[in-house]
């Protein structure tokens, strides 16, 4: 009966946030939905329902968090497009009485800008513009099948002379069926901003709910994970004019969908899919397919891999390395890289 509770307390919470979140005003801190994860990118670039000791998994569900995770440091850099670039740091602490606990940063790095006057011309100085997170996640078992956590969030943004501040916090709950399957349910970026670039004009956190089911297989070296994301939102169709129809690029008209395809392209907007197949036990390679960003993002005369990314994870001695490339456009593909170390492992007995 508690686990039901604490479920309806969650669902309750973030059911009033997001009839908040269609009332209006225009959404800031887009960067808490890019990770910085490798694995997470590799499996299609939002919320995982693996549970392992994988820290860098609890930035996007924090009921993952465990006491497998005690002592573990994670470190993660993305090569993004042009001079863009982003990090996190990571680390993990477990205490027997209230439970486990992880801090870590984000920082995204946009590159330097130039000053121009009105024509256009060189003024010869610089400006940056980034973001940041700091993030502090708390997470505890409650059996041996049902798992609660949350992360509380100060985020911020400093483009040029103009910055903004805020809170947000994340609230996950993770049950594991006597079959082995992983359901997840989250729901992220509950919070406002404190201070806002412009005076009267305050923005709203990207408040999202996804619901995630994962299964490694008992005879086969294969897991699978299917994703939900958006649950507060059914058309995640994108359309500058407001009107929520898909637009043909190169015409401008409206395509023509019958009933049945527009249904089926909504619901794929909102599917994220993504494996990993375990190749003895220091390989492991992964892959996912994310049908929005493909649908998004894709250039109609040369499609490409766009919406596809895949990855591998080495273990070599006392690292755990991820590497894996992330398709947005046919242009170039971002490279994330991620290092996982246990602090234990250099403990001397």
């Amino acid at each position: 009966m508690k686990r039901f509770y604490i479920l309806f307390i969650l669902l309750s919470l973030t059911f009033s946030h997001s009839i908040t979140a269609q009332i209006g005003g225009r959404g800031a801190y887009s960067f808490l939905d890019a990770t910085t994860s490798s694995r997470v990118a590799a499996l299609g670039g939002s919320m995982v329902p693996i549970k392992d000791d994988d820290l860098q998994l609890t930035l996007f569900n924090p009921s993952l968090i465990s006491s497998a995770m005690n002592q573990k440091l994670s470190l993660s850099y993305v090569d993004y497009f042009a001079d863009i670039n982003f990090a996190s740091i990571q680390y993990a602490h477990s205490f027997d009485e209230i439970g486990n606990f992880t801090a870590g940063v984000q920082y995204h790095n946009y590159g330097q800008f130039d000053y121009t006057d009105e024509a256009g011309n060189l003024s010869g100085s610089e400006f940056g513009a980034s973001d940041y997170a700091i993030v502090i996640g708390w997470g505890r078992q409650l059996d041996s099948n049902f798992s609660i956590g949350a992360n509380a969030k100060f985020v911020g943004s400093q483009y040029e002379s103009y910055h903004s501040y805020g809170i947000a916090v994340d609230v996950a709950g993770s049950y594991i069926t006597k079959s082995g399957w992983l359901l997840s349910l989250t729901a992220r970026n509950i919070g406002t901003e404190l201070k806002s670039y412009l005076p009267q004009e305050n923005s709203m956190m990207p408040f999202s709910m996804q619901f995630g089911v994962s299964k490694r297989l008992d005879h086969v070296p294969f897991r699978f994970m299917a994703l939900y994301d958006h649950i507060q939102k059914w058309d995640l169709t994108y359309d500058e004019s407001g009107n929520n129809q898909n637009v043909d690029p190169i015409t401008g008209l409206p395509d023509a969908q019958n009933g049945f395809e527009k249904f089926g392209d909504q619901f794929m907007r909102h599917i994220i899919i993504g494996t990993e197949l375990y190749i003895g036990k220091n390989l492991t390679l992964r892959g996912g397919y994310n049908y929005k960003r493909r649908q998004e993002l894709q250039i109609p005369e040369k499609i490409g891999m766009v919406g596809f990314s895949w990855g591998m994870g080495i273990r070599i001695s006392k690292f755990q390395i991820n590497y894996s490339r992330s398709t947005y456009h046919v242009v170039g593909s971002p490279n994330y890289l991620t290092l996982n170390i246990n602090l234990n492992d250099f403990t001397k007995k």
